[in-house]
């Protein structure tokens, strides 16, 4: 256990990027035979781009690192529930496993809204396992959203 938060904590490393540039919070990495080999955060206002997901850019990474598209012996550890796009994502890349912090109520595709990566009706499904540091990354989230909250209230008190 020990180990595996310790590759949650380098998830949240990667959210934290993603915070710095005023981007929601969300961080990834992709684990393969004990050791990291790919890196990913929220990137969607700085790219001007829906595909600008954590998951997407470490999934790409992964496979430029792997050489093959196929991610079976990998493990995704992420810090907020991935979406619809990145949950497909994640069932084509054949990942084995999809270790998550915290559920995602409003748009999650791992277990909230829906679970895409476990439809027995697809050719492959994920194992999921969910709460790994969940406190430390809905605060963090929760404080983004607080800080953007205040900002906006600010700015329209200044108009």
């Amino acid at each position: 256990m020990i180990q595996e938060e310790k590759y949650m904590r380098a998830a949240i490393r990667e959210a934290k990027k993603a915070y710095a540039l005023n981007e929601v919070p969300i961080g990834c990495v992709i684990v393969q035979n004990d050791k990291i080999i790919a890196r990913g955060y929220n990137r969607r206002n700085t790219e001007g781009n829906t595909l600008a997901h954590a998951e997407l850019a470490a999934i790409k990474k992964a496979s430029k690192k792997t050489g093959d598209w196929r991610l079976e012996d990998c493990t995704m550890y992420v810090t907020l529930e991935p979406c619809q796009m990145c949950a497909g994502a994640i069932v084509q890349s054949r990942m084995k496993e999809v270790v998550i912090a915290c559920m995602n109520p409003k748009a999650g595709c791992a277990g909230s809204v829906i679970n895409l990566l476990q439809m027995a009706e697809f050719n492959h499904q994920v194992e999921i396992r969910r709460g790994m540091l969940e406190e430390e990354c809905s605060s963090m989230l929760s404080g983004f959203f607080q800080e953007l909250r205040e900002k906006k209230k600010k700015a329209a008190q200044a108009l």
